[in-house]
């Protein structure tokens, strides 16, 4: 497999000399364009196009660099088990936890996909046992609320999909436990969560792959000192999740442990037992069976060659167009699903933590801009917030808009002669439409220049095969943005020198005059 800097393709110069034409939007977006550009994206979703500023010519020169940067024979590879994270010399799996789409991976005598379905069985029946009260505390009272406790990648991925879930859940009549989560090293994080539950009805999911995780084990700490205060075992209120080779494995100080391993990135890991478990806990195995089943058909249909056929790979190109070509290097999530309320935050991490690097996967430095800052919000909150600045501002930012046509619980109001998904759903078009086209006035401060870009992901309704493909759509639109940009998308090493700081200071000899300043301004120690 060849990768190759992005500025070193054919393509790259071919795209640079498109760049200089300024779409007219007003003309671009027509009805017929609307319905015609859109992709089939799996679990009932489709990606529309429409509203981005490329024609044909843009998109056969993308066409042309998927197929000289061979980004879909790289992601084959990926699914055949080849070393794709080269920084940590590993393998990266968590489509495999999906279902099988390349070769069998074996790795130190064990076949990976057998290994991952017996975990996720294994799981499935711990929390069919535990709903059902077959599985109870030390009191013997059943569980009523599962807690997580992990950080980064598993908090925000597990926390995103439990929140897209809550509703539909009550509607369907699966939500048997609440779940709530510990993540921040700030003890009053931990403080709220514990102090408004009932400890004897808990059950705490401590997740950390390696074990060390230092936020994690702070907390961990906390909630046994909580526990054995109420004369509660902790090893009847805790299982966790992790590696075969931490300290938490194999440990009797758990009602139980569950497994991944070190091909499973943090940020990527929400298909495996990190969200598996709370999320089948919370509402059962079958629900997060089917989001694994959404996830699966987007992973599949991301092998699609054809760019116009591959949501995430034309997702992924357009957005090197933007960022590379365009000079855009921001971009907004806008979900408008109230149920999505945590899903920029964790496509924050996936973006930002994948592509947010400025070397190349054999560490040189790469000539050209790379992963954008992601944010966002939903709508139509973010309307009252930052839209302004989308709107009006002196920056383009690309849009990523969200939405579904019912709502989860059906549970609604007229006003106005509407009730309040139609408002939310045409608020929705308008603004699409609005950043687009824009408004000419003589009155510059009411006058909207338009020319903004969004793309638009909608289905029928928010379900877990829906969730399951939207989440594996943007895993893999990142993933071909790493491949194009001959980037590492899978170690983290920007989050390490600030770790190693910490101990430092905590240890209380940092040697670094800067750093203890500091350190003495806010009295740590």
């Amino acid at each position: 497999m060849q990768y190759v800097d992005f500025d070193k393709t054919e393509a790259f110069r071919q795209l640079s000399a498109l760049c200089n034409k300024e779409k007219d939007f007003n003309s671009l977006l027509s009805p017929e364009r609307v319905k015609a550009s859109t992709v089939t994206m799996g679990g009932g979703l489709s990606y529309s196009w429409a509203a981005k500023g490329v024609e044909k010519a843009e998109l056969d020169v993308l066409q042309a660099l998927a197929d000289e940067q061979d980004l879909t024979g790289k992601y084959k590879a990926l699914l055949d088990g080849e070393i794709i994270n080269t920084g940590e010399n590993r393998k990266v799996l968590h489509h495999l936890l999906r279902g099988q789409l390349g070769k069998a991976v074996i790795a130190e005598g064990k076949d990976l996909g057998k290994f991952y379905a017996e975990e996720l069985e294994r799981f499935s029946i711990f929390a069919e046992l535990v709903r059902a009260g077959k599985i109870k505390g030390a009191t013997g009272q059943d569980f009523r609320t599962v807690v997580q406790i992990g950080i980064g990648g598993s908090d925000l991925g597990p926390r995103a999909l439990y929140l897209a879930l809550e509703n539909w859940a009550v509607k369907e009549g699966t939500g048997i436990l609440k779940a709530e989560f510990i993540s921040n090293v700030d003890p009053d994080d931990a403080s709220r969560i514990v102090s408004s539950v009932s400890l004897e009805e808990t059950l705490f999911v401590l997740v950390s792959k390696s074990g060390t995780t230092q936020e994690t084990l702070a907390n961990e700490l906390f909630v046994k000192g909580k526990l054995q205060k109420r004369n509660l075992d902790p090893s009847k209120h805790i299982v966790a999740v992790t590696s075969e080779t931490s300290p938490l494995a194999h440990n009797p100080a758990y009602l139980d442990s569950f497994y991944i391993d070190d091909f499973i990135g943090g940020r990527y890991s929400s298909t495996s037992a990190v969200g598996g478990v709370i999320l089948s806990l919370a509402f059962g195995p079958e629900a997060f069976k089917e989001l694994l089943a959404g996830a699966h058909e987007a992973d599949k249909l991301a092998l699609k060659p054809d760019i116009l056929k591959n949501a995430a790979l034309l997702d992924a190109l357009i957005g090197i167009w933007e960022r590379n070509f365009l000079g855009y290097p921001y971009t907004a999530i806008l979900p408008y699903s109230q149920a999505l309320s945590r899903f920029p935050a964790h496509l924050q991490q996936l973006d930002m933590e994948s592509n947010g690097k400025r070397v190349n996967r054999d560490g040189s430095p790469v000539r050209y801009s790379t992963g954008p800052v992601a944010f966002g919000e939903p709508g139509t909150n973010g309307q009252h917030s930052f839209f302004q600045l989308l709107h009006q501002g002196t920056d383009t930012v690309p849009l990523q808009f969200m939405g579904f046509i019912d709502s989860q619980r059906g549970d609604d109001v007229t006003v106005d002669g509407s009730v309040s998904q139609a408002k939310l759903k045409a608020n929705l078009a308008a603004q699409i439409v609005a950043f687009a086209k824009g408004k000419a006035d003589s009155n510059g401060n009411k006058e909207f220049p338009g020319g903004r870009p969004s793309s638009l992901i909608y289905g029928k309704r928010l379900t877990p095969a829906a969730l399951g493909a939207l989440l594996a759509h943007f895993e893999n639109k990142v993933m071909f943005q790493g491949f194009a940009w001959n980037l590492n998308s899978f170690d983290q090493e920007g989050v390490q020198l600030g770790k190693a700081l910490t101990k430092k200071v905590l240890s209380g000899n940092s040697g670094d005059a800067a750093l203890d300043a500091y350190s003495e301004i806010l009295e740590v120690r």
